[in-house]
């Protein structure tokens, strides 16, 4: 194979393989705002701002975390990662829970979706002796949130 052909071979097969981990997100893909987490140890909530999840602007975003029978979690510790799944990058921002704003009722600020697509938040969750984490997905198309 001439060197020519082969080098275009080669960047079309990259182009697919990119395309493809890129491409669109799973079919299956939970995009629920509210279930149990991982262990089923707490319910949880992601609440977007009113306006919903946008591209590139800087939002705060609220966890609403309750034991199995729906009573508030209070003091608990949060810690958030997440990304884009395809992409294999985190956000642009360093989003962080900062504050219970009322029992139950975390604050998530920093949230900026740099780029439309699937996007995974992913939570460590800790209060007391119980530890488990909660993941939830959100898909934006053209800036805006898709459920």
């Amino acid at each position: 194979m001439r060197r020519s052909t082969f080098l275009a071979t080669a960047a079309a097969l990259a182009s697919a393989a990119y395309l493809t981990a890129c491409g669109s997100p799973p079919r299956d893909l939970d995009l629920s705002l509210k279930h149990p987490s991982t262990q089923g140890l707490f319910v949880v909530t992601l609440e977007p701002p009113a306006t919903g999840p946008v591209l590139d602007q800087i939002q705060t975003w609220q966890l609403h975390l309750a034991d199995r029978d729906g009573a508030p979690v209070s003091q608990a510790r949060i810690l958030f990662s997440g990304g884009m799944p395809q992409h294999g990058h985190g956000f642009p921002t360093r989003p962080r829970v900062t504050r219970e704003i009322r029992p139950g009722v975390y604050a998530l600020e920093g949230v900026k979706f740099s780029m439309s697509g699937w996007w995974d938040m992913r939570f460590g969750l800790q209060a007391g002796e119980r530890t488990d984490t909660a993941v939830f997905n959100v898909v934006l198309d053209d800036g805006r949130h898709r459920s």
